[in-house]
């Protein structure tokens, strides 16, 4: 009786009770992971990454941290973490050490910025937002309380200049920046707090250039019929209806804008904006660029707050709403979807960003008041090349990790549907048809199919013209016969 009891206490605790899942080194914690299937079926998957080392107050040198709402990385391995209640930019580097705090600005000679008008101390005012431009090494901070950009040198982080509001700016927004990038031709893309203008565009000199990237509203229909029949004063007197606002952006290496909301009235959630402002994202999947597709309500809609770009295409996009990580490819397709919200180890409660480091992950928490860094598992980097490699067109690098990530998920569908596009790419049709049935790609499956029946077609001429000569000599034959016998008739 006693070991019933033990044995039905066990499994109540393994079923019922949530625990930290390690891996074998005993220090890292594996998430949970899945995708979704042709028919929008979620199926499990090993999750890609893990979690390896956190970023919190015993690491940063004693400093008093709030939460960080924002993060970004350097192509040399530092990480710049931004808590805007502290006013703070806290740079530590790959492994997690405290490096540098900024906070009051200096200039080149290591003393404080006075402002000339105020005449008072350059300091940073709750800052919300920062990114490192590479190609001059500068440090972009979008000084969000005061209403300026402060753009510090990228290796001493002296002062370099100040970006305040462009006189010639259009619009009605307030020029309060939250998020920034900069491309490498100096052009500074800011989302401003609240605007339903887009995304506001700067010349490298601070100048003002244009709204870029108008995130257009869904329709509501009711709506729109009766704003179609009321009178002009009738539509005064209506709810207007403003383009949702951006919540974070992005750049990749080819200089195409990425950029999220989490707007429910927003037709698209994630966006790849070319240089006229149209979003050219592609959506080559199973299923759409949305995170979860299974929502009835608004509510269980996933809430995309940041997005970090890798120089081959492959994307992550962090839902605040469950506190998951949705990675995806070039194509739109779901590599995997990982994590949620809690307070064990590993877990999400109010994440707010979220780069690339290498082939890791950072992803800040404000309520946590951390960051974590994440690993690739070995489904993970497996995945993460298979897409690299397919991206630089290096097909039979790219064929070798698909097959290794079947070893590791037999029901991973973007796995057969990349080794279908190999060999498409080497007009191995009837293979490549193969393995798009498996992965349930009928786009593609098609595209094989119609390269398959050329080849067939192509390959068997002589005998399908033959044949077709032989149709059409009998049917002249059969015809020449029938006149004659009609002739013949007629005569008698």
């Amino acid at each position: 009786m006693k070991k019933k009891c033990l044995l039905i206490l066990l499994v109540f605790i393994l079923v019922f009770i949530p625990m930290d899942v390690y891996a074998a080194d005993g220090k890292s914690y594996d998430f949970e992971g899945y995708t979704y299937d042709y028919w929008g079926n979620a199926v499990e998957s090993p999750a890609a990454f893990q979690l390896d080392r956190v970023i919190n107050e015993k690491n940063m040198g004693g400093i008093k941290v709030q939460g960080f709402n924002d993060v970004v990385t350097s192509g040399d391995g530092r990480i710049f973490l931004v808590d805007t209640l502290e006013g703070r930019v806290d740079i530590v580097n790959q492994g997690g050490s405290f490096v540098k705090s900024l906070k009051v600005i200096r200039d080149a000679n290591d003393k404080i910025v006075i402002d000339e008008k105020s005449g008072a101390q350059l300091v940073l005012s709750a800052p919300e937002g920062a990114f490192y431009q590479e190609k001059d090494q500068e440090l972009f901070i979008a000084d969000t309380g005061a209403e300026r950009i402060i753009v510090l040198d990228g290796r001493n982080y002296t002062l370099k200049r100040v970006i305040k509001k462009p006189e010639n700016m259009a619009g009605v927004s307030e020029f309060k920046p939250s998020k920034i990038v900069v491309d490498n031709t100096g052009r500074i893309y800011v989302v401003v707090q609240s605007s339903y203008e887009g995304i506001l565009e700067l010349n490298s000199d601070g100048t003002f250039s244009r709204y870029f990237g108008v995130n257009s509203p869904s329709v509501n229909v009711i709506d729109y019929f009766w704003k179609s029949i009321s009178s002009d004063r009738q539509k005064e007197q209506m709810k207007r209806t403003f383009a949702p606002a951006f919540n974070n952006i992005d750049l990749d290496s080819d200089g195409f804008v990425y950029a999220v909301t989490f707007d429910a009235a927003a037709q698209h959630m994630v966006f790849r904006l070319n240089s006229g402002g149209k979003n050219v994202l592609r959506e080559k999947g199973n299923t759409s660029v949305v995170g979860d597709i299974h929502r009835m309500k608004i509510a269980d809609q996933s809430q995309f707050v940041d997005i970090a770009v890798q120089d081959y295409g492959t994307y992550a996009v962090i839902d605040k709403s469950k506190g998951r990580i949705f990675l995806y490819d070039f194509d739109g397709q779901l590599l995997d979807a990982f994590g949620s919200q809690g307070k064990t180890k590993g877990s999400f409660q109010m994440p707010t960003g979220i780069a690339w480091l290498g082939n890791n992950l950072v992803v800040a928490d404000s309520t946590l008041k951390c960051a974590y860094i994440l690993t690739p598992t070995d489904f993970g980097e497996a995945a993460l090349l298979a897409s690299e490699k397919y991206y630089y067109g290096k097909w039979d690098e790219a064929l070798t990790q698909f097959k290794k990530i079947l070893t590791l998920n037999a029901n991973y569908e973007v796995a057969y549907a990349g080794i279908g596009k190999n060999y498409l790419m080497k007009d191995e049709y009837k293979k490549a048809m193969y393995y798009f049935k498996l992965g349930n790609n009928r786009e593609f499956y098609s595209k094989a199919y119609n390269g398959y029946r050329a080849e067939v077609l192509q390959s068997h001429f002589g005998i399908i013209a033959v044949i077709f000569l032989a149709f059409i000599f009998l049917i002249l034959f059969t015809e020449v016969r029938y006149h004659k016998k009609e002739s013949g008739q007629n005569e008698e």
